[in-house]
């Protein structure tokens, strides 16, 4: 009987891996950005030529802890997930800027803040392209 609970976990990690979520990522509800932050607007959105710029940006930076598709690995946030398309971008420039290194989010303040925008405009075509 207690050989169940083992192949249990290995099934509920798989179909996890499946649906392409990171089980293990729980958001942490104290970091968030103060209200004039996350009503800072983007000056690139919607800008398509920037793309590249930030995929290049994402592998560099965040596909180590995100992985190739954003899901997450480890205790990563999964940059899919509809708790992160739901955050303006403002929010999200703000936690680039600031990391929460309690979760193991690094600060990417050191990014000119042009680059910041155009990983996040990235951000936002991971649930559309998968990766």
């Amino acid at each position: 009987m207690n050989a169940r609970y083992p192949i249990a976990g290995v099934l509920w990690l798989a179909v996890g891996l499946l649906l392409g979520q990171n089980l293990a990522y729980h958001p942490d509800p104290k970091w968030q950005a103060p209200a004039r932050a996350a009503r800072r607007p983007n000056p690139l959105a919607g800008r398509r030529d920037v793309l590249a710029g930030g995929r290049r940006l994402y592998v560099r930076e965040c596909l180590a802890c995100h992985g190739g598709d954003g899901s997450g690995l480890g205790h990563a946030a999964n940059l899919r997930a509809t708790q992160m398309k739901q955050q303006s971008d403002g929010t999200l420039f703000w936690k680039l800027a600031t990391g929460n290194l309690r979760r193991g989010m690094p600060s990417f303040s050191h990014l000119p803040e042009i680059e910041r925008w155009q990983l996040i405009d990235y951000l936002r075509t991971l649930d559309r392209k998968g990766g």
